[in-house]
């Protein structure tokens, strides 16, 4: 066995690389509330990118190891391809956008589009790094790299949600005259009694305190804002139609000391669901800003 082992390492390496790097794919291919990638056809189209980026990064090693470096512009073209990728994504998702009650948005929107992109380099790296421990050195030690490379892949599944950068708590939602109010933040003006009655039956209001500058900034982007709307419009659902402007969820900042006022209307009333949500909406990549790390501040920082 050992022997055949040997004997046939460089085909070994490459199908434990395919392997392995399917295997990764498949671990970051999650159908959930957003509904996409729908399944099954979407999904379909993932994995076969998915099987494709890892036959890639694969056959690149003994191509390497055999001294034909005309393999890199094969990794060229497949990092074309998966632009082209990332782009698909990004029309797909703006044409699905414009039917919904509350949308995405474009900054939602590119974050998703970004991550179906880098998840193929990620694939492309499992199953380089296991075909490469199998052919160096044997094929247990490339069951120990493609190991080491999906943890490394877990690891890098998941970003920052909103509850490392804020604490959101519920707050009382109340209509003073045709102002409404979410605790001592103002919303916006509603002018028809048959919408304010709606509103105190079924309103309800978050009020989401960053801890520091960084955290403050980054709530303050429109797309962050909309995202945290968005998921919980998707999970608890959202009591309005097409047409009622006064009914839509929104977010505002109070401007003196940056805290962001949520109003919602909800189908399920659960507040405690509700602030679950809110805690794990993921922090969009494009939304981060971290005013505290500018040279300025550092230096006036340093000066006090």
């Amino acid at each position: 066995m050992n022997a055949y082992l040997v004997e046939h390492k460089m085909l070994i390496g490459v199908l434990m690389g395919i392997v392995f790097g399917i295997v990764s794919r498949l671990l970051m291919l999650r159908t959930d509330y957003r509904q996409y990638p729908t399944y099954p056809h979407g999904r379909i189209i993932h994995i076969s990118l998915g099987v494709i980026a890892a036959a890639l990064g694969a056959v690149a090693v003994p191509a390497l190891y055999n001294k034909d470096y005309t393999a890199i512009t094969f990794l060229s073209l497949a990092a074309q391809q998966f632009r082209d990728v990332r782009s698909m994504e990004r029309t797909t998702l703006t044409k699905i956008d414009s039917m919904e009650l509350v949308p995405r948005g474009s900054t939602y929107i590119e974050g998703i589009a970004m991550v179906f992109e880098g998840r193929n380099y990620l694939v492309i790296m499992t199953a380089l790094v296991t075909c490469l421990f199998s052919i160096v050195w044997n094929v247990y030690f490339g069951i120990v790299g493609g190991i080491l490379s999906l943890l490394f892949v877990q690891y890098l599944k998941s970003g920052k949600a909103m509850s490392h950068i804020v604490r959101a708590e519920s707050a009382e939602v109340r209509v003073d005259g045709p102002d409404l109010f979410v605790g001592d933040i103002y919303i916006m003006n509603v002018g028809l009694q048959a919408n304010q009655e709606i509103i105190k039956e079924r309103g309800m209001g978050f009020i989401l305190t960053p801890y520091n500058p960084n955290g403050k900034v980054t709530i303050s982007n429109l797309g962050q804002r909309q995202a945290i709307l968005y998921d919980l419009s998707t999970i608890l659902g959202v009591y309005r139609d097409d047409g009622e402007p006064a009914l839509i969820p929104m977010a505002k900042l109070d401007m003196k000391d940056g805290r962001m006022a949520i109003f919602f209307l909800p189908q399920d009333m659960d507040v405690e669901k509700a602030l679950l949500i809110i805690n794990k909406v993921p922090i969009l990549e494009s939304a981060v800003r971290m005013p505290t790390e500018a040279s300025v501040n550092k230096e006036a920082a340093n000066n006090g």
